[in-house]
């Protein structure tokens, strides 16, 4: 069996929800054990998230939401009351056979039981210990609890994904999927293995601070130094875009597609596949800066243009020339492409109670260490007693009173 990045890694995931989830099941996905903390009856919080639910061979509904599913594969699930002096305890003997820990509790809530990055420490000192917040461990918003959406909205990205507010429909939008919790998870991943290496030269441990907030910010990317340059903030452009033109959605003669320009040259090869040729000769379209303080001239025409054909033949007629351009799918498009499909992006894991469970592969592809799938989404406590006796070495008599109080919350 092939080696992967991680292997030998273990890592005691007391997270819930998406962002360390996110961040577990990459590791997971890179070859680390992972180990997910889960509370007695009812675990993490997604996997009430449904409907949908996975589905047994019989064709009833699990416990297990397909929210759950998306975030959980590589792992194993143990349930521990840390509130309890022995669920404490037990997270105490993991986290001695532990690399890394990850966390999203509130502020100061981890460190009344003793679980908090020092106390964790005194058993394991080279530990790395990643804790996942709304602000943060410091400001004066690091006490509050944070949630995606507020995230999205306080941290700017909403202020510049939506129409326009002058435009119908015009206004503040949400992204479609979570995607402060998504990328605060990628880079909770990156500062972890960064920190695993940092380890591997010197022996030593660290604790990493991440906030949502923090990410929401870093992720604005060109927003932000379009800002800081100008000091003009930027607003929303809906489908279009503030720094090339034309780059949006367009309405073709039976359905939208996305037409992205980026350079003069593929602007002159869509205006002459479109019998536009003058457009490109026009002074005032000459270049992307021209077009960019032209918009509002140039767009209406382009997209008069393109309403006059189907969006197979743009499509066709346009990748030939080598402009940019794509269809706009739904999810049932997306995983009928091709394209998807010879890339292994649907991977189907057996689970016991189940059969396969469908997920989304991981989009890393390494030519010496591959991704493995080697565990579904785990069932809520499924590897209790085999985790707690194999990482931990406990015996019948320190299991019974864990195992009976999880019987009891089920």
């Amino acid at each position: 069996m092939s080696k992967r990045s991680l292997d030998g890694i273990r890592v005691l995931d007391l997270s819930r929800v998406l962002a360390g989830p996110w961040c577990g099941q990459n590791l997971g996905d890179l070859g680390a054990d992972v180990i997910k903390v889960e509370r007695p009856g009812a675990g993490d919080d997604t996997r009430g998230w449904g409907p949908p639910f996975l589905a047994d061979r019989e064709g009833r509904e699990t416990r297990d939401a397909a929210y759950y599913l998306a975030a959980n594969r590589n792992k194993r699930s143990i349930v521990l009351d840390i509130a309890s002096p022995a669920g404490q305890q037990a997270v105490r003997d993991l986290a001695r056979h532990c690399d890394v820990v990850i966390e999203n509790y509130k502020l100061g809530q981890l460190a009344r039981y003793g679980l908090d990055y020092e106390g964790l420490r005194a058993v394991r000192p080279d530990i790395v210990y990643c804790s996942i917040t709304g602000f943060g461990q410091t400001g004066p918003l690091a006490p509050r609890p944070g949630y995606d959406f507020i995230i999205q909205a306080m941290g700017g990205l909403m202020s510049v994904t939506g129409e326009a507010d002058d435009r119908p429909g015009g206004g503040p939008q949400k992204v479609g999927v979570a995607v402060t919790d998504l990328m605060t998870g990628m880079y909770a991943t990156q500062a972890i293995i960064a920190a695993l290496f940092h380890r591997e030269r010197t022996g030593e441990g660290q604790y990493i601070d991440m906030a949502l907030l923090d990410t929401a910010v870093a992720m604005l990317a060109n927003m932000n130094t379009n800002y800081l340059v100008s000091g003009t903030p930027p607003h929303r452009w809906g489908n279009a875009h503030p720094n090339v033109v034309p780059y949006q959605a367009f309405r073709c003669a039976d359905q939208w597609m996305i037409v992205a320009v980026g350079n003069d040259g593929q602007f002159a090869r869509m205006c002459e596949i479109g019998g536009r040729s003058a457009l490109a000769a026009d002074p005032r379209f000459a270049s992307n800066a021209d077009r960019i303080r032209n918009r509002e001239v140039l767009i209406p025409l382009v997209a008069g243009m393109i309403a006059e054909r189907t969006m197979n033949e743009w499509i066709t007629a346009f990748e030939a020339a080598g402009v940019p351009c794509g269809p706009i799918n739904d999810l049932a498009q997306v995983f009928e492409m091709p394209q998807v499909q010879a890339r292994g992006l649907r991977v189907d894991i057996e689970r016991e109670d189940a059969g396969p469970v469908p997920l989304v592969g991981s989009p890393i592809r390494f030519s010496a260490t591959p991704v493995r799938y080697d565990l579904p989404p785990p069932r809520l406590g499924e590897h209790t007693e085999a985790v707690l006796r194999e990482v931990a070495g406990y015996d019948d008599a320190r299991l019974a009173p864990l195992l009976e109080r999880a019987a009891q919350e089920r």
